[in-house]
């Protein structure tokens, strides 16, 4: 993929969101070192969190091997969510996760767990998710000493790190891990096959073109075959499974994914809230400045205090 900017145009696209494509790079995970730079740079240029009202610390999960993360504790808080960064499985870590992070437990007032998972190429499936299961299960047998009701945990992501998110849903109810109270999916990246109509036509799109989450999964599986804790989209039941929020962009390649997984939900009886935001692309919500964006994460962090609400 030819390097620059992103200066596609859409039929629809909210424009106080369009003003910005012409700025934001074109993603090109074949060179993970130079996009890892690209990602940093980037999310130093947008506003710090407050987080003023909250305790910040890091620490190491102990793993094989050990598992850092960043722990948000704002001052009054009810429940915990161990949440993924996006990147493709591919691009990001605790540093570049830190503004979302910060506000996702302020605007929630939840504890978050912001895991700094392993990254592919250098470390393909299972790493990523074996990393956050690991956090899952500490903070399920630490919860007392964390403050933590261990009733009231939830798992999120966004785009890969919503795909992980699944991925530990799945995989916490088939091995009879720590109980799940609640799924935060934003845009996220489930399907492996990117066979459906979005991922189609939305090719060239900002921040998610077919070509860079093509690389994502080849990277993320190593050349293994997909199975359905990698690729949750390929999963036969999803029974059992805990109520989910997912949100989906309007002009991005996953978007139809996420959708048929709601419905899939749904179908097994599974709670689901689903929001579909038009005039939106992947990862926009962090155009902190946009109007859409602004309800884009009000609704995410109130459906996050929801579910963990006494």
């Amino acid at each position: 993929m030819i390097r620059g900017k992103a200066t596609v145009r859409m039929v629809g696209m909210d424009p106080e969101l369009e003003a910005f494509i012409p700025l934001l790079p074109r993603p090109d995970y074949a060179d993970a070192v130079a996009e890892r730079r690209i990602v940093a740079a980037l999310v130093a240029s947008l506003p710090a969190p407050d987080i003023s009202g909250m305790e910040v610390t890091d620490r190491r999960v102990p793993a094989t091997p050990e598992v850092p993360v960043r722990i948000y504790r704002p001052h009054t808080a009810q429940g915990a969510i161990v949440w993924m960064h996006g990147g493709g499985c591919i691009v990001g870590d605790l540093d570049t996760e830190h503004p979302w992070a910060g506000r996702l437990a302020a605007g929630a007032g939840t504890v978050v767990v912001s895991v700094g998972f392993r990254l592919a190429p250098e470390h393909p499936f299972p790493a990523a998710l074996d990393d956050c299961y690991a956090v899952l299960l500490w903070l399920a047998e630490n919860a007392a000493d964390l403050g933590v009701d261990p009733e009231r945990i939830a798992v999120g992501g966004m785009s890969a790190g919503g795909g992980l998110a699944a991925g530990l849903a799945l995989r916490a109810r088939d091995e009879q891990g720590p109980p799940i109270r609640f799924q935060l999916l934003n845009q996220p990246g489930l399907d492996d096959r990117q066979e459906t109509w979005s991922s189609r036509n939305f090719t060239g799109t900002p921040r998610a073109t077919s070509e860079s989450v093509a690389t994502a999964w080849r990277s993320y599986l190593g050349g293994a075959p997909a199975t359905p804790n990698a690729a949750t989209a390929r999963a036969a039941d999803l029974s059992g499974l805990p109520p989910a929020y997912i949100s989906t962009a309007e002009f991005d390649p996953v978007r139809d994914e996420a959708i048929d997984y709601a419905l899939r939900l749904l179908r097994a009886g599974v709670p689901v809230e689903l929001h579909q935001w038009p005039g939106t692309f992947h990862g926009s919500h962090a155009i902190l400045s946009a109007e859409v964006s602004q309800r884009q994460n009000t609704e995410l962090f109130a459906a996050l205090r929801r579910a963990l609400a006494e």
